[in-house]
């Protein structure tokens, strides 16, 4: 039976210049129609953790879900995956920042910007604003890094920084810790506040 991961890792090593191979054959065997290209593993904990939670199988649904190793890529996965490569429909988040990169990247790529979801910040902004400060600071409590905020918060660059924008930085100060919280932020979640750009993605797929 075709595995998601195998197709992933096959379109990690076409992204980097490598040969298709078997890139057609498991999006075929995979029943792929839709691939959303996010810019990082932490998206995608976060956009996987919500569709779970809609009690939704993406991958049974025919959805792969592609983290590009950053927004710069946009253009060749675009390529590879869209129309002009394996045909399948893109939608995805960007960054406010990289709204404009993001629609020159699919337009070079031939392939449409409208799937596509933009994040006042960046997708961490969106869901510390949703849950709260106070509800977000609960979180890294209950998941043991107490201590670790606290001495983050002692920083001297911290000082003065909403809370907000510190809980922001703090989840990328340290190597998996973004990924761990785009899940655990998402599962913390009410289901009627889910942040506009990830709840309308899930929403069209």
């Amino acid at each position: 039976m075709a595995d998601m991961k195998a197709f992933r890792d096959e379109i990690d090593r076409w992204a980097a210049g490598g040969p298709d191979g078997t890139a057609k054959e498991l999006a075929a065997a995979l029943g792929l129609r839709t691939a959303v290209l996010l810019e990082g593993p932490s998206d995608v904990a976060a956009v996987e953790a919500l569709a779970a939670r809609h009690g939704r199988d993406l991958a049974a649904e025919g959805v792969c879900v592609v983290s590009m190793g950053g927004a710069m890529n946009v253009a060749r996965y675009a390529g590879l995956l869209g129309p002009p490569g394996l045909g399948l429909r893109l939608t995805g988040l960007c960054d406010e920042g990289e709204r404009g990169f993001y629609a020159r990247g699919l337009e070079r790529a031939g392939a449409p910007s409208g799937g596509f979801f933009v994040c006042a910040a960046d997708l961490e902004d969106e869901l510390v604003r949703a849950l709260g400060p106070e509800r977000a600071e609960e979180v890294v409590r209950a998941e043991g890094d107490l201590r670790a905020w606290q001495a983050f918060l002692n920083q001297p660059a911290q000082h003065g920084r909403s809370r907000q924008r510190q809980l922001r930085r703090f989840l990328g100060t340290k190597k998996g810790r973004k990924i761990r919280y785009g899940r655990l932020l998402v599962e913390a979640l009410d289901t009627e506040r889910v942040p506009r750009p990830l709840a309308d993605l899930l929403r069209g797929l």
